[in-house]
């Protein structure tokens, strides 16, 4: 069985509640050998980083652009503390998830920013890579990158990618992996499908971004919402289903789609070499 890894899933959400561990297990029934729980805020860093530590998985710590509203100055710090005193976990992969979001109306953008800029110096301080939410928002994105480390490059994700040409491309001569999820799994999606197709195989990694972030077989319109049919719930589980999708548009084969996207989320976020038993010729877990 293929093994994949889900560079994105925020198994601490309410939605998943009591029945977590056995989501968990289906995934890893399937395939989902490995997953990644960003924090989203200063009130679930101890949460995230005590269920990778339950499951076996990775964290990664880091107040989100949507959150950074509610958030205070303390929680930079309180953020720069935890990523010295959790530096020697092997399990905290990334400083994540951070960003812009350039699509939520009524946010104070210029707080985003800032909170922004901060984590990314402190990404630079603690030696860690970055996850990164982009939506509508990867232009300043780019720009804060390169005002933090001029003329170096980055390692991390840029998550849930749904950019042009050219941005990924950016992203990709910056040093950054781009994240699949279910959104590429939507026909009409043409140009973050062809992205997906005609990307360099090293530049994807494959996530859930579970609960959020529906594949086409879960989603539900508002008129079907309206009409008293619930929304799916996305969980890892859905990861191997949406990898088919990519392998199909590309033309290869799911192991070596789940072979090289092991490999590039090991590459983007290093840590995770050791956790998942990649060798240096090859992953041992495909």
């Amino acid at each position: 069985m293929p093994f994949f890894v889900d560079t994105h899933c925020h198994l601490d959400a309410p939605e998943f509640g009591a029945e977590m561990p056995r989501i968990r297990a289906r995934a890893s029934q399937v395939g989902v050998g490995f997953c990644v729980i960003p924090a989203v805020a200063a009130f679930n860093f101890a949460a995230v980083r005590e269920l990778a530590h339950l499951q076996g998985d990775a964290y990664a710590l880091g107040i989100h652009p949507l959150c950074t509203d509610g958030a205070r100055d303390e929680d930079l710090a309180l953020l720069d503390d935890e990523l010295g005193r959790r530096r020697d976990d092997p399990r905290l992969v990334a400083v994540g998830e951070i960003g812009l979001d350039d699509f939520v109306p009524g946010l104070d953008a210029g707080k985003q920013e800032r909170f922004f800029h901060t984590q990314l110096q402190l990404a630079r301080k603690h030696g860690l890579p970055v996850i990164m939410h982009v939506r509508r928002s990867v232009d300043k994105v780019l720009k804060h990158l390169r005002q933090v480390a001029p003329g170096q490059r980055w390692q991390g994700i840029a998550h849930a990618f749904n950019g042009s040409e050219q941005q990924a491309q950016a992203c990709i001569d910056l040093g950054l992996k781009l994240g699949f999820g279910g959104a590429v799994t939507f026909e009409r999606a043409l140009q973050l499908r062809r992205l997906a197709a005609t990307l360099p195989l090293e530049a994807i990694v494959l996530e859930t971004d579970a609960p959020d972030i529906q594949p086409h077989w879960l989603y539900r319109t508002q008129a079907q919402r309206d009409a008293g049919e619930p929304q799916g719930r996305n969980e890892p589980g859905e990861l191997p289903r949406i990898a088919e999708v990519v392998a199909g548009l590309r033309g290869i084969e799911m192991a070596a789609l789940a072979e090289a996207t092991t490999r590039n989320a090991a590459a983007s976020l290093p840590r995770l070499q050791p956790l998942i038993g990649l060798s240096a010729d090859r992953p041992d877990r495909t």
